[in-house]
């Protein structure tokens, strides 16, 4: 079963704007848990004394999970992580031609000398390893297979392919790890940005293609457009990739919540998975299948994920959304004044922007 590397609490509080004092932190990790979350990265205790206290103050929650840390391949960053307690850590380099002229002046060996040094050490600490190819998309497929074989070769566990600034297409993500895979054994992370909205399709591709873990960050918390969503890559591996997973909707609504209370960022009314809307059908062609049949128009119901469904009285509302409504206030409707009702509720509605009530279609109803 692929995992959830979730890391709402390192790559998505480095989204601009956004900062987790350590209650939230801690109520954050605790709900990634309970929601279905297999791993967590937790943060940068290179950073300093509060964001180590803060990782301990996580570990100390005694999670049944892997609690990791992010770190350059330095020996300093190692040793934060070493003193704030973590079994588990990224080393992330640079892997691109571009990046590595950037941090190293160009100088390969230079990021090989310093991942030998650091990843030594690591298991030496008997510390879970993964190796952060930070532009992993934007690298030569040839240097990225001596990463991981100099990776694999240290003792590494597995090897995070980062598309830092979201350049991939699914198709081009599942050829690339696919190659990846045909070359070496070691593990392969997806780590996806969402710069073109492909951050969660480049995830599944990547798991399709053998990588075996995926991070995530609630609500795509993130830089710039974000990261692959977690509610989403958790809803995929279910009712995509037919993974038995329990969804427990009033976890993922609480994460939700709190994610984007602690953040300041909403959630879009017609976001994917957690959106107020996305389970309201206004076109009377989709209510009527929906009366029929409530898989007619949903790929999956609305309770999985602790929402409603809703028919809104609109523009768009056919005679099956009229006659539930008015059924529903005590009133047997005859189908031919429906009909002629239609016309006065478009009208109602187009001139004030906004959908009636029930209260609203009663009267009109009976008024007709």
């Amino acid at each position: 079963m692929a995992k959830i590397n979730d890391t709402t609490l390192r790559d998505g509080e480095q989204a601009p704007y956004v900062a987790f004092n350590t209650k939230e932190k801690l109520e954050i990790a605790q709900l990634l848990y309970e929601a279905g979350a297999d791993e967590l990265e937790v943060g940068i205790p290179i950073m300093g004394k509060k964001e180590r206290e803060d990782l301990k103050e996580i570990l100390n929650l005694e999670l049944p999970i892997r609690i990791m840390s992010w770190n350059r391949a330095t020996m300093q960053d190692l040793e934060a992580s070493l003193e704030s307690g973590v079994r588990a850590v990224d080393l992330s380099i640079p892997v691109s031609e571009i990046l590595i002229d950037v941090k190293f002046k160009g100088d390969k060996d230079k990021v090989f000398r310093n991942l030998e040094e650091v990843l030594r050490v690591a298991k030496s600490e008997g510390l879970f390893v993964c190796v952060g190819g930070e532009d992993s998309s934007r690298a030569r497929l040839e240097f990225l297979k001596e990463v991981l074989d100099f990776s694999k070769s240290l003792g590494a566990d597995r090897f995070r392919y980062c598309d830092t600034v979201g350049i991939l297409t699914p198709y081009q993500t599942y050829e690339n790890i696919k190659y990846l895979k045909s070359c070496t054994s070691l593990d392969i992370e997806m780590h996806m940005h969402n710069d073109f909205g492909m951050a969660t399709a480049n995830s599944i591709a990547g798991i399709e293609a053998g990588a075996i873990s995926t991070n995530s960050t609630v609500i795509g918390l993130g830089e710039r457009a974000g990261n692959a969503s977690f509610e989403q890559i958790l809803m995929s591996y279910k009712h995509q990739l037919n993974e038995q997973r329990e969804i427990k909707p009033l976890k993922l609504r609480e994460l939700v919540s709190r994610v984007s209370l602690a953040s300041n960022r909403q959630v879009g009314m017609n976001q994917p998975i957690v959106g107020e809307y996305i389970f309201s059908h206004e076109s009377g062609i989709h209510v009527d299948g929906m009366i029929k049949n409530t898989n007619a128009y949903e790929a999956f119901g609305p309770e999985v994920v602790g929402l409603s469904r809703q028919f809104p009285i609109g523009k768009h509302s056919g005679s099956s959304t009229l006659y539930y409504h008015l059924k529903h206030c005590g009133i047997n409707p005859q189908k031919e004044k429906l009909g002629k009702m239609l016309p006065k509720v478009r009208d109602i509605v187009t001139s004030r922007k906004y959908v009636m009530n029930e209260e609203e279609l009663k009267e009109l109803y009976l008024c007709s």
